[in-house]
């Protein structure tokens, strides 16, 4: 790999780390305590390290879905929206009580696509994350599921991230999943499929997207990739890696690739 690559990996100071409904719970649908106190453990790491770190964080509705038993997402968009109430409480409860743990303080952000589009509330938007950052707490991202409709939503939380990570200027954007990176085919059908460790070119590899991988997520590797766009246009790399491993962040800090990582365009006019 470009050492110039591996270069700004090291130097990444503002971090955008996603968390996927699938890498927070169990196929239960109950909350994975191990792998989120390990999130904040690390997280809280590398921020006691002078890194800023923005969390954006799935998992409302799924957490929700555990709590109240249901094994399917409702499709009545008032029941969505009610649960996902329910849900987001629960996950901040968990997150504060996990973060204060490791002498951290986390502060909640609920997004519509207004506070994107809208260029005044944009701005108070970035003004607030900012503030945050500057204070030295971390701040948890999410989706304004109990009031987004079609209108105002953002649609999934890879799209959010990379949103997110666009409005701060970060430097790097981590996506954790529930597979790998993105590999030739689908290896959930094809034992034979190659993990695709850095793509210079989106257009060269958008036909081996697949939709999402679990019943309780929204997205899947097509959502990652039109993040990876977002993401690279803006001049921020990206990189995908397997939720069971929060881990990895240590080595891809140290300038190595884990997953699959998605370089940006100043980049690829280099390579």
């Amino acid at each position: 790999m470009d050492e110039k690559i591996k270069k700004e990996l090291r130097a990444a100071k503002r971090i955008v780390v996603k968390v996927g409904t699938s890498t927070l719970t169990y196929d239960t649908g109950k909350m994975n305590l191990k792998r989120m106190d390990r999130l904040a453990m690390v997280l809280s790491d590398l921020h006691n390290q002078g890194k800023e770190i923005v969390l954006v964080s799935s998992g409302a509705i799924g957490i929700a879905m555990g709590k109240l038993g249901l094994s399917e997402r409702p499709g009545d968009i008032r029941k969505k929206q009610a649960i996902a109430a329910v849900g987001q409480c629960e996950l901040m409860f968990l997150y504060d009580k996990l973060f204060s743990e490791y002498n951290n303080t986390v502060a909640q952000i609920l997004l519509t696509k207004d506070d994107i589009a809208i260029p005044r509330r944009k701005r108070h938007t970035q003004n607030t994350v900012n503030a945050l950052l500057e204070m030295g707490i971390i701040p948890i991202v999410n989706e304004n599921d109990t009031i987004s409709v079609d209108e105002i939503e953002i649609g999934d939380n890879d799209n959010l991230s990379a949103i997110v990570a666009d409005l701060l200027d970060a430097d790097l954007l981590v996506l954790f999943s529930d597979i790998d990176g993105l590999f030739d085919s689908d290896p959930r059908q094809n034992k034979n499929a190659k993990l695709i460790d850095v793509v210079y070119d989106i257009e060269e590899v958008k036909d081996v997207a697949g939709g999402a991988g679990t019943n309780r997520g929204t997205g899947g590797m097509v959502t990652k990739i039109e993040a990876a766009e977002v993401a690279t246009r803006a001049g921020i790399n990206m990189i995908i890696a397997n939720g069971e491993n929060i881990d990895a962040l240590y080595d891809i800090l140290d300038g190595n690739v884990v997953g699959t990582l998605f370089v940006t365009d100043d980049l690829k006019k280099e390579d």
